[in-house]
């Protein structure tokens, strides 16, 4: 595949008016026209985050994630459908795990990668991935995905974390389905903090109220969007990134002047929360801006501070979450801990369209007996969630 000169006309195109396109990276496509595509809600698949790893070199390179965006062209040349993809040489930074897969289709003597991610790179939060206002094009972006894959050779194309709207598009198109669980914390209309205290059972409120006070003992925290995030405060947290990359990936996946980017271009959709001991900042927690959700993405300390980082992470966000009258707080991938926090288990969805029948056949039966496990971990985790029981 060329990425740049490449271009995959879809078979289901209506009308024979619209072509299918592959494109070296976001950057290089109209910002103005790619922005209306998204519907305006979501920061992660915005031109300017999608630029900002590019231009940075979160992506490209030799970060095992090559973008090759698609797109829909409609008779006037205007972008009217896209997909945010990229060719992936390894399975770093998705969060949907399918190492075993690439093992054991090694193993069979195939070759996994590379192959198409339809994501938000190093994102785990929902979001759309068929990117249209036109729903008639949205069974084209998905044939045009699977084109990519026939014609050059890759065994399989994913798309993670699709918001719910979108997942029966994908279904339609006979991908496999599969399942997972995150925590989400839900606005049902609070107030403010305390009137959401008030909805959990009495020990679960006291528990909170006690790590919110032990958290803020001799520290000041700061929020900090748009206008008021400087280069100092990036400087902060780049440290506090790179300690927690470190420990969790073995290198952090953004870079540097990533932070930067953002910091320019979408300020105003970043909400970074810091914390200072003595005038000098000691933590920091990321979070984006949606229109409907607040996104936690990143945190990091250079102190150990008892229940600091569910006060930066979990506590500050849901303030945050109430005072912007947002719907929902996404804290990010994993962490059974938020439970106890009054996060709530939510199922997440992703599609995969595999090439080879035999490989697609045994992953099927594996994605089967997993769902199995999925359902019974969302039961049992409903059944813990600290709200007041009627």
């Amino acid at each position: 595949m060329s990425a740049g000169s490449g271009e995959e006309e879809d078979k289901r195109k209506p009308g024979g008016e619209f072509v299918a396109r592959i494109h070296g990276g976001v950057d290089g496509l109209p910002a103005a026209e790619w922005d209306a595509l998204t519907g305006g809600g979501n920061p992660f698949v915005s031109h300017a985050f999608l630029a900002a790893m590019e231009q940075s070199g979160s992506v490209g390179g030799d970060s095992g994630w090559t973008p090759v965006p698609i797109t829909i062209a409609g008779p006037d040349g205007q972008l009217a459908a896209a997909l945010p993809a990229y060719l992936k040489e390894h399975s770093q930074g998705e969060y949907v795990f399918d190492h075993a897969w690439a093992d054991a289709w090694h193993r069979a003597g195939g070759s996994y990668y590379p192959k198409l991610q339809i994501a938000a790179p190093f994102t785990p939060a929902t979001g759309p991935r068929l990117l249209t206002p036109h729903p008639e094009l949205a069974p084209a972006l998905i044939a045009a995905a699977e084109t990519v894959c026939r014609d050059n050779g890759l065994s399989s194309a994913h798309a993670t974390f699709i918001e719910p709207a979108q997942v029966p598009l994908f279904e339609a198109a006979d991908w496999l389905l599969r399942e997972d669980i995150q925590f989400h914390w839900e606005n049902r209309g609070y107030a403010s903090f305390d009137e959401f205290l008030g909805a959990l059972s009495s020990r679960k409120r006291k528990d909170i109220r006690k790590e919110r006070e032990k958290a803020q003992e001799d520290v000041e925290i700061r929020r900090l969007t748009g206008d008021d995030l400087r280069e100092e405060h990036w400087d902060a947290f780049w440290e506090f990134y790179q300690d927690t990359g470190a420990r969790k990936w073995g290198q952090p996946y953004l870079t540097r002047e990533a932070f930067s980017l953002m910091g320019r271009t979408m300020a105003d959709r970043i909400l970074l929360v810091l914390a200072y001991m003595d005038g000098t900042p000691v933590a920091g927690a990321l979070n984006f801006i949606g229109s409907e959700a607040l996104y936690g993405r990143y945190w990091g300390a250079v102190v150990e501070k008892p229940f600091l980082h569910f006060e930066l992470c979990y506590y500050q966000a849901i303030d945050a979450a109430i005072a912007l009258g947002l719907s929902r707080v996404e804290a990010g991938a994993q962490g059974g801990h938020k439970l106890a926090r009054g996060y709530e288990p939510v199922r997440t969805i992703s599609a995969h369209y595999i090439v080879h029948p035999g490989l697609r056949a045994a992953i099927a039966d594996y994605l089967t007996q997993e769902r199995s496990g999925i359902a019974g971990d969302q039961l049992l985790l409903d059944g813990r969630t600290p709200f007041r029981k009627s």
